[in-house]
């Protein structure tokens, strides 16, 4: 009997897929899955179990996107979401690449990462906020990076994707403030995965050690024990994949 469920959105992306797979084993959760490609073979593991899952296809993750898919969540739960994990995120593109100078800057790129990584996470915190608050606990996590701490950086570069994430991390703590007066039960939480073999981190993986490239795999499970473990506290939490705190 199913008496929880996880939603994952962005579920078509590695560490999404290793969220689902590591979750399925849980006979009394269900799963919600989020993407704009839920379609073999490029979703989550075909094991799962069917009527544990709900998929729900997007167009694009545009705010009428995201309203729609919101609306299909509600007709769908059936018991409480416990768990939210927001994985979708840009870093570079056939198009777009990491700055390493001021002249590198674009303007149309930096829009573009600006909308993936902070605005369409602000919009499912808006959107979902209404559906999520009650008296069931709800850990809410957006991923974020280790690159949008401004007391922390120390190298430069890199403009558009620090400030996302520094964006992104000013809007989970703010909305944290807010959800501590009105939805007490949900807990928002930014996290850094480190560096995770996934193509967002193929073409800068040279220089990282063998013990530092984690898999999507070993990502999830971190994470999941760091949900569990994370105190419900209504302040918003910036954690790094070993549970550590990281400075804003």
């Amino acid at each position: 009997m199913i008496t929880e469920q996880t939603l994952i959105i962005g579920a078509n992306s590695d560490i999404g897929k290793a969220i689902a797979a590591q979750i399925q084993a849980s006979e009394n959760t269900g799963l919600i899955l989020i993407s704009r490609d839920l379609t073999p073979p490029n979703s989550v593991p075909s094991d799962l179990i069917a009527a544990n899952v709900t998929k729900i296809s997007v167009k694009d993750y545009q705010a009428e996107s995201i309203d729609q898919a919101v609306a299909e969540l509600a007709q769908h739960k059936h018991a409480p979401i416990t768990r939210v994990f927001v994985c979708n995120g840009i870093l570079h593109n056939d198009h777009i690449k990491p700055e390493k100078r001021l002249e590198d800057f674009d303007s149309q790129a930096f829009m573009e990462i600006m909308t993936s990584n902070s605005l369409t996470p602000m919009l499912w915190i808006q959107k979902l906020t209404p559906l999520l608050t009650g008296k069931s606990p709800c850990k809410f996590v957006l991923f974020s990076a280790r690159v949008g701490s401004i007391s922390e950086n120390r190298l430069g570069g890199w403009y558009s994707y620090r400030a996302s994430k520094a964006a992104l991390n000013m809007i989970v703590k703010t909305a944290s403030i807010e959800l501590a007066r009105r939805a007490k039960n949900i807990k928002l939480i930014a996290f850094h995965p480190g560096t995770t073999d996934t193509p967002l981190s193929k073409p800068f993986q040279k220089n990282v050690p063998a013990n530092k490239l984690f898999s999507p795999e070993f990502v999830a499970k971190q994470l999941l024990d760091i949900v569990e473990n994370t105190p419900l506290d209504q302040t918003a939490s910036y954690l790094d994949w070993q549970g550590e705190a990281i400075n804003w």
